[in-house]
């Protein structure tokens, strides 16, 4: 597969400064939005992230639980104790590995995770009712396409913030 720019290209690096600032605005608004959409529900936009990925993907452990989320494991389990003392997360024993634990979205979590859902998708609704339905599909495959890049990039870091990034690559 051939680049479309190399790195030494002078208009990459100003689509990478605009990107750079259009997603910082975006996200900016995004956690605020989802924050005051979230918190009257007596949780915390990472608590949300993690019932949600339990929610959809079913049982994980702790490590499995911290990579989804790009957390550390330490703050992981914070996250999870946290949502298991509200009654929406539960502890099982994992059916492969005596010594794991699953963890699971509980009824009461998965319940909360639906409602919370249904209130931003409203949202979204209204956001993307001024684009035409051509315009929405292509924005939504941008989007996951850069989520994508931006995940490889750091499960190849290895999540450590002291990587000094490879020209090109």
């Amino acid at each position: 597969m051939s680049r479309l720019a190399t790195i030494s290209d002078p208009r990459l690096q100003q689509d990478a400064e605009a990107l750079y600032e259009a997603l910082g605005d975006l996200i900016r608004v995004y956690q605020f939005r989802d924050r005051d959409r979230i918190c009257c529900h007596d949780l915390s936009i990472t608590q949300c992230h993690a019932l949600e990925v339990l929610t959809l993907r079913g049982g994980l452990t702790l490590n499995e639980m911290a990579a989804e989320l790009y957390l550390d494991k330490s703050t992981a389990s914070r996250v999870v104790a946290a949502l298991e003392r509200k009654g929406y997360v539960e502890r099982t024993e994992h059916p492969e590995d005596g010594r794991a634990i699953l963890l699971e979205a509980s009824g009461a979590g998965r319940s909360l995770y639906q409602q919370i859902h249904r209130q931003i998708i409203e949202q979204e609704k209204g956001l993307l009712s001024d684009f035409d339905s051509e315009t929405r599909r292509s924005m939504t495959e941008l989007i996951r396409r850069l989520a994508a890049a931006a995940a490889d990039r750091v499960k190849a870091s290895g999540g450590s913030c002291c990587v000094v990034p490879i020209s090109g690559k």
